[in-house]
Order: structure tokens, then C-alpha cells, then sequence
């Protein structure tokens, strides 16, 4: 069920980060009043679109789960999973708003420290609902949930104590149509992008399943290694949004070059040692979820981790452009910068393994992260050179 949660949750990630790009900007700007009109049109658009999202994604699952043939002896476990998750998507969606709106304001500490208490409850919950409570796969849904409600709660409750700024009054709550649309033109992208990943994985978990219980076996196993890895790269992009808002709200483009080229120094860096880490310690990580007995799981498993940690480097750039762009009000081109990632995923995914098989399908990865980063690179440059040298003529 990892790319069909994705496919929502990532997207409800996405749409809350954009609607925090503007509340960033006004930061930037200075603007009380702007950053207050904008937590109110993030979370009148946020309500909205849980309410929807919920309604309809909870009786989609079991067509869903049949369409991409997830095996049989699964199925059951998997629809009863994703339901519970579907159903508590508000946890997940108001918990993402008011993070990414606190980071917005310059703290990305507090987030932080949530995110890691939650991450605690979830673990504790997980042994004590399926251990003891015998809930199994229900159990897991349920502290997944459950954890994220607690931390939205509490993300809520610093907004309302350290930022009294925010607090909404009954004026606030009247927001303008023309505003509502701006916040969906910097959402709406950033979630499109988020659900264009997890079509794209949709679809190799579907040729996946062609390939066998082993190959589903191996890339769920590799998935948990791979997705702990990319986390760093992918959090240095989402930094890049805010901080690119920030200072394009307070007209420092030059700042923006700085901080770009910093940040791929850093990000690239990692990205070159964590793929050393899933070279020479992939078997050994992959043998804690499987155990060591399931050997071509495991060597399956190191396939995909060396075919894409190889590659790091470019999603570590696709991260940081991508999220600079989006900071800066780009939509148009990260948008089609996902289609072409789409394009690329799926052709990749069907067309190579079909003939390479295992390694046809995690070379689908590599492959979409290069085609969604030339017109990321050539966007960036050349709109950074413009405001750079419009910000210096004091016309921006």
C-alpha cells in the first residue's frame, strides 16, 4: 500500500506546503495582515479538500488495490490498512498545514520536535495495538493515524500560544475569492507533483507484481531503506521553498543563489554518502525486515538500492530546483517538470521490465529524475537571472 498512500498523502503534503508558500512570502514581506489572510485561506482550503479527498478515496481503495493486482493473500490486510489511513486523513492533512505554516515563519525546530514525539507515540502504539491488543495490520493504521492527530493538535496549540499574530477573528474568516485562488495556484502544483511520484509508483509496483512475490517482496523491503535515505535530500528541497518564499518576499534574490548553491554543496554531498551506505551495507539493512534467510529477497533488494543510490545526486538536485521554483511562485514549470517524471516512470517501468526485469524496473527511478530536472535547471537559472538583475534596478 506504500505508493497508493503516497499518492493521497503525498499530495495533501504537497497542497499544504504550497498554501504555506505565501504565508512565507508575506513573512518575508513584513506583512502581519497578509500572513494572518493566509493561514485563514490555507485552512479554509485545507478543511475543504480533506472533507472531499475523504469522501472519496475511502470507496476507491478495493478497485484500486484490484486494478494494480495486488496479490491475493494480501489483499484483505492491504484494503484494511489503507481505509483506516483514508478515513483519518484530516490527522495527516492539518498536521502537514500547521507544520509547514510554522516553518513558514522561520521555526523549523518545533516541527521538528513534534514530528519525532509522533513518530515515538507511533511506535509504542504499534507494539502495543498489534502485540497486545492482537489489532495486526489495523493496529498500525491506527498509530499511524493516531500519532499524527496528536501532532496536529499540538502544532495547533503553539500556533495559537508563540504566535499570537495568528489568531484568527471573525473578519479574518472572510476571505477573499481572488486570495483563495492565489493560495491554490501555489498548492495545487506542489500536490499535483506529490501524486504525479506516486502514479509513477503505482505503476512499477504494478509490473512489480508481474514479476512475482520475490520482486513485490524485494522492493517493499528496499522501499523502507530507500525512503529513509532520500528523507535528508528530501527535506533540504522543502527547506529551499520556504526559504526561497522568505526572501523573494523580502526582494533578496541574491540571497536565493547563495542559498541555492549551498544547499546542493550539502544535499549533493549526502546523496553520495548515503549511496555508499546502500552499497556496502544494503544486505545487511535489507536482512533486518526479511531476515537472513530469504536470500534472493535480499539480493533483489540490493539491486534496487545500488541501481538508485547511485543516482542520488540527481534527486537531490530535482528536490532543491523543484522546491526553489515553487518558493519563488513557479507552478507552471514544476508542473511540467511532472509530467515528464511521469512520462519518464511509467514508459521505464512497463518498457524495461519487461526486458531487464528486477533492475529494468528499479532503473525507472533514475531515469524519471533526470527528465524532470532539464527543464527544472533551465527554469531556475534563467528566472533567477532575471529578478536578480531586476531586483538590483529596484523595480521588483
Amino acid at each position: 500500500t506504500g505508493a497508493l498512500s503516497f499518492l493521497l498523502l503525498g499530495f495533501c503534503a504537497g497542497l499544504t506546503a504550497g498554501f504555506a508558500v505565501k504565508t512565507a512570502q508575506r513573512f518575508g514581506a513584513g506583512d502581519e495582515n497578509g500572513m494572518r489572510e493566509s493561514f485563514a485561506a490555507g485552512f479554509l482550503l485545507t478543511a475543504a479538500f480533506t472533507v472531499v479527498l475523504t469522501a472519496v478515496s475511502v470507496p476507491a481503495v478495493g478497485g484500486i488495490l484490484r486494478l494494480i493486482q495486488t496479490p491475493v493473500e494480501i489483499y484483505d490486510d492491504a484494503t484494511v490498512y489503507i481505509v483506516i489511513v483514508f478515513a483519518g486523513l484530516a490527522a495527516s492533512m492539518f498536521f502537514n498545514f500547521f507544520s509547514n505554516i510554522i516553518r513558514a515563519l522561520g521555526d523549523s525546530r518545533t516541527p521538528l520536535v513534534v514530528l519525532a514525539a509522533a513518530c515515538v507515540i507511533n511506535v509504542v502504539l504499534d507494539f502495543v495495538l498489534i502485540l497486545y491488543a492482537h489489532m495486526g495490520v489495523a493496529g498500525a493504521a491506527v498509530a499511524t493515524v493516531f500519532s499524527q492527530a496528536v501532532a496536529a493538535v499540538v502544532c495547533l496549540i503553539h500556533i495559537f500560544i508563540r504566535l499570537p499574530f495568528l489568531r484568527l477573528k471573525r473578519t479574518d474568516w472572510r476571505v477573499d475569492r481572488s486570495v483563495l485562488k492565489q493560495h491554490l495556484f501555489l498548492g495545487f502544483p506542489m500536490g499535483f507533483q506529490m501524486s504525479i511520484i506516486a502514479i509513477g509508483q503505482i505503476v512499477l509496483q504494478f509490473a512489480l507484481n508481474q514479476l512475482g512475490a520475490v520482486s513485490v517482496a524485494a522492493y517493499a523491503a528496499a522501499q523502507k531503506i530507500d525512503s529513509l535515505a532520500v528523507q535528508p535530500m528530501m527535506s533540504f528541497g522543502i527547506t529551499m521553498a520556504t526559504y526561497a518564499a522568505q526572501n523573494y518576499g523580502a526582494q533578496k534574490m541574491q540571497r536565493i543563489r547563495s542559498g541555492v548553491n549551498q544547499c546542493i554543496a550539502v544535499s549533493v554531498g549526502f546523496s553520495f554518502l548515503i549511496a555508499a551506505v546502500n552499497i556496502f551495507a544494503g544486505k545487511p539493512l535489507t536482512e533486518l525486515f526479511v531476515g537472513a534467510g530469504e536470500t534472493e529477497v535480499i539480493r533483489l533488494s540490493w539491486v534496487y538500492l545500488v541501481s538508485n543510490g547511485i543516482f542520488y545526486f540527481l534527486l537531490a538536485l530535482l528536490f532543491i530546483y523543484r522546491s526553489t521554483l515553487q518558493g519563488l511562485g513557479d507552478g507552471v514549470t514544476t508542473t511540467v517538470a511532472g509530467v515528464m517524471e511521469l512520462f519518464m516512470r511509467i514508459v521505464a517501468a512497463l518498457v524495461m521490465a519487461e526486458i531487464f526485469g528486477f533492475l529494468g524496473a528499479s532503473l525507472s527511478n533514475p531515469m524519471a529524475w533526470a527528465g524532470a530536472l532539464i527543464p527544472l535547471m533551465f527554469s531556475y537559472y534563467r528566472k533567477i537571472r532575471r529578478l536578480t538583475a531586476v531586483s538590483a534596478d529596484g523595480r521588483l
